[in-house]
């Protein structure tokens, strides 16, 4: 009798470990107040330990003039909203040493960090729906087009066509991300590969809408879905799993950015004109 309560005593300590193994979740941090417009896209810039955001200021595809890039402090306090003006519906961003690159409706917009000015619009042959751009570490930048279904590539004051519906079988890529010496793709509710033969291999579906990606770790990532879904994917399990929905407040989760030291992930709320911080939380 006494070894059996011995090991229920031991079986009884160890199921609690097993069932509060922790799941990703998101915690609010702050939300910032609403003078933000239409924001689409937020990138987190450690160097200068600031974020920048992405404003339409006006219909998501209008070619318009309205739009506007913001400079948020990593508390969420609006500091410059109209840091710089000039855009139409300006989208993803990515930066790379002093340059800000900004997919911006046909065209690929360099904005100089320093000085908080436009030096470069790139227009991008056959482009009309720019959406998210990544940059690798050698600075190539990476941007989709949701409207005509292509990835391209830029670099030296050139752009590439890499990837189109043709020959890669895409519906409409939003988010990229250059991980790991990888080209990721959110496209068809999934997480694509770009291979060297430029063809989309799907490694994960998430949900409609994907829109932003970020890496986390190994093969782990963030995905949002504009229409209100956060998801932590890991690619090598198959596996998305859901953090935040806010379809019933409508709010959507747009283009996020992520800080990846202290685990936040910012996300702009499109037409809630708003940017909310959220504490990423995982098992490791």
């Amino acid at each position: 009798m006494k070894l059996q309560s011995a090991i229920l005593c031991i079986l009884s300590a160890a199921a609690p470990l097993v069932a509060t193994a922790q799941q990703p979740t998101l915690e609010k941090q702050w939300t910032s107040d609403t003078t933000l417009r239409v924001p689409e896209s937020v990138y987190f810039d450690a160097k200068r330990n600031v974020l920048f955001v992405a404003n339409i200021d006006g219909q998501p595809w209008g070619k318009d003039g309205q739009g506007f890039i913001s400079q948020l402090s990593p508390a969420g306090k609006v500091t410059n909203l109209k840091w710089v003006e000039g855009l139409h519906a300006p989208k993803g961003m990515g930066v790379h040493g002093n340059n800000l690159y900004v997919a911006d409706m046909d065209a690929i917009v360099v904005i100089d960090i320093s000085k908080g000015a436009i030096v470069t619009r790139h227009e991008v042959s056959g482009a009309s729906g720019l959406n998210d751009i990544t940059v690798s570490p050698k600075g190539t930048v990476y941007v989709t087009d949701s409207r005509k279904k292509t990835v391209h590539s830029y670099e030296n004051g050139k752009s590439t066509l890499l990837l189109d519906s043709a020959n890669s079988g895409l519906k409409g890529p939003n988010g990229i991300l250059f991980s790991q010496g990888q080209l990721l793709v959110l496209d068809g509710g999934a997480v694509n590969v770009a291979g060297k033969d430029n063809k989309l291999t799907k490694l994960v579906d998430v949900a409609k809408g994907t829109d932003g990606i970020e890496h986390v770790k190994g093969n782990e990532y963030v995905v949002s879905c504009w229409q209100g879904e956060v998801f932590y994917v890991d690619i090598k399990a198959g596996t998305a799993i859901k953090m935040l929905d806010t379809q019933g407040e409508k709010l959507q989760t747009a283009d996020i950015g992520y800080d990846a030291q202290k685990r936040i992930v910012y996300i702009p709320t499109f037409f809630g004109n708003k940017v909310s911080a959220y504490q990423l939380k995982t098992a490791n």
